[in-house]
């Protein structure tokens, strides 16, 4: 506001008398141009190198954590219907020298519903124009039907797309978690609460996913968290459901809440 004031006044300001800085005519030749290449051009390229080199860094992380990944754990479910508690047991064969401790925690969300199926829920031409807040097909997705095409521009991090269910854990975006248990790192008997809410059983269906899964959070000396995601099947319940406090867990999402 401040600047566009003072541009404002700035005729009446030199008609008064008064110096203006800043608002003067700028005029460029050809013998700038060199001049301006060594300024703009290190602009437009830095950007662009910081993302090449992350982009790497981030591969680099992944091919080392897949040449040197742990073995799966042994996991065992008692049968889980809605609103009750899960309870299992959960067994390390070789647990390594660099962990320090380990917790459990459960989660229940909403997946995004299949792209082909959102237009033909909008009576949309899938080759055609895309209605509002969708993206045109992207081809480099390593599973079709996984995403509903409201994802804009490439992961950060950069991902490898060989690895079935990928490396890097992404939060759903309508989500509730219960709380983290601790348990040894060998493993052992647990039991966790539900999460906060009424939710469905395990859905999974074109407009409808209905996701549970059990997270294994081990903490490292280096190298960051090592996390194991577990599908898991719950049973649905006899009542009706009906949960009236939800949360979107996105960044491109304009409200945070339903």
């Amino acid at each position: 506001m401040a600047c566009l004031f003072y541009l404002f006044s700035t005729p009446l300001q030199t008609s008064l008398g008064i110096p203006t800085f800043g608002t003067g005519k700028v005029r460029l030749g050809l013998l700038d141009y060199p001049l301006l290449a060594v300024i703009i051009v290190p602009l437009m390229l830095i950007p662009i190198a910081l993302r090449v080199a992350a982009n790497l860094g981030d591969l680099r992380r992944q091919n080392f954590f897949l040449l040197n990944s742990p073995p799966r754990p042994q996991i065992n479910f008692e049968e889980t219907i809605t609103g009750s508690n899960l309870k299992g047991k959960i067994k390390f064969l070789d647990s390594r020298e660099d962990w320090k401790r380990m917790k459990l925690s459960w989660r229940v969300g909403i997946l995004p519903p299949a792209r082909h199926k959102v237009f033909a829920a909008l009576n949309r031409d899938p080759s055609g124009q895309p209605p509002p807040g969708l993206t045109t097909p992207l081809p480099h997705h390593w599973e079709k039907g996984l995403d509903d095409g409201t994802g804009m521009g490439e992961d950060a991090p950069m991902e490898r797309h060989d690895v079935p269910g990928g490396v890097f854990l992404r939060p759903m975006r309508i989500m509730s978690a219960s709380e983290s248990v601790n348990i040894e790192l060998e493993g052992g008997e647990f039991e966790l609460q539900n999460p906060p809410g009424e939710w469905p059983g395990t859905v999974y269906g074109g407009l409808v996913r209905v996701h549970w899964e059990l997270l294994i959070h081990i903490e490292r000396e280096s190298g960051g968290p090592l996390l194991w995601v577990e599908p898991l099947t719950v049973l649905h319940g006899e009542d009706e459901i009906v949960n009236e406090n939800i949360t979107i867990s996105d960044g491109r999402s304009e409200s945070d809440a339903l």
